[in-house]
């Protein structure tokens, strides 16, 4: 059985974020990297929070990015000495100030692993790298936050079971194959069937969804699999990676959901956890949008719902 939320006297929605999320990039270059700096700007201009409220994060340090990745890996992504196929494989130009962000971001969802468990909800202001390897990047992905986390929790003794909610539009091939002998970390991925990766993995639950699925089709398997799985596994804590290109505007993305869709899929998946006392961590995922503020606004939609439902249910 879960135990019941704690509940946290005067203050806010935890939230993660760090000032060199979004490092310089190339003009033009096909991933958004200021999505993260204008998805701070768009949640303090829009009063959800202040920079003084954010919670700045460490780098996650080597040993604890160990227990998802080969050290091999580690070490030569962060020297910089990636093959040309492996750059080519991750789609992202190799920088210091990459390499250090990577690190940041890994640690920073460990951070709000940390306050969702001791708060009940939290949010990261980035994170979802479901794509990355064990040993190699891949589609935009180096470290593997999710699996990170994972691992960590369960090693950790701070959780007997944990739960991946993905529903980036893409698969979580990464995730599935790393934590594939990680029985008690259950991955469940809903995606567009048709969409990156060509080859699939097998996550423990795989929902593949046809191209043009609109808002309430997808809200019902959402609420299914979500009444289905939670009472199943009872885990201590949820991972929900909620990317915002299954966005009906995204460039990569084939799904038609609309900001309302998104803001009843995000609602639905966080009460789902809370009412059942399980605590849950949201992290952005993927969006592509070519217009970052329009971008930025809708990754914010999680957060504002967070915030919405953290004051309801009487959390801070």
């Amino acid at each position: 059985m879960n135990r019941p939320l704690p509940r946290s006297a005067a203050m806010s929605l935890p939230l993660v974020y760090h000032d060199e999320y979004s490092p310089s990039f190339p003009d033009g270059h096909r991933f958004p990297m200021e999505k993260f700096r204008l998805l701070r700007d768009h949640l303090v201009d829009s009063g959800l929070t202040s920079d003084a409220e954010l919670r700045r994060p460490e780098p996650c340090p080597t040993d604890i990015l160990a227990l998802a990745h080969d050290p091999a890996y580690i070490e030569r992504y962060c020297s910089g000495a990636l093959s040309r196929e492996e750059l080519r494989r991750l789609g992202l130009p190799w920088t210091p100030a990459l390499a250090r962000r990577t690190v940041l971001a890994v640690g920073g969802s460990l951070l709000a692993a940390e306050l969702a468990l001791e708060h009940g909800l939290a949010c990261h202001l980035a994170g979802g790298t479901h794509h990355a390897h064990h040993d190699h990047p891949s589609g935009f992905c180096i470290f593997n936050d999710l699996a990170v986390v994972s691992r960590y929790l369960l090693a950790s003794g701070r959780v007997g079971r944990v739960l991946i909610f993905d529903c980036d539009v893409h698969q979580g091939d990464g995730t599935a194959r790393i934590l594939e002998d990680t029985p008690e970390a259950i991955t469940v991925s809903l995606h567009c069937e048709q969409n990156f990766p060509a080859r699939k993995a097998r996550s423990d639950w795989d929902i593949g969804l046809p191209r043009g699925m609109g808002d309430a089709d997808y809200l019902k398997v959402v609420d299914d699999a979500l009444n289905y799985l939670l009472p199943l596994y009872q885990p201590d804590l949820v991972l929900y990676d909620a990317g915002v290109d299954v966005h009906q505007d995204d460039a990569l993305g084939y799904l038609a959901l609309s900001d309302a869709g998104l803001a009843a899929r995000d609602g639905a998946v966080l009460r789902h956890c809370l009412a059942r006392g399980i605590a849950v961590l949201g992290v952005i995922g993927g969006g592509y949008d070519r217009d970052r503020a329009a971008l930025a606004r809708r990754h914010g939609i999680l957060h504002h719902g967070a915030a919405r439902l953290w004051r309801e249910l009487g959390l801070g």
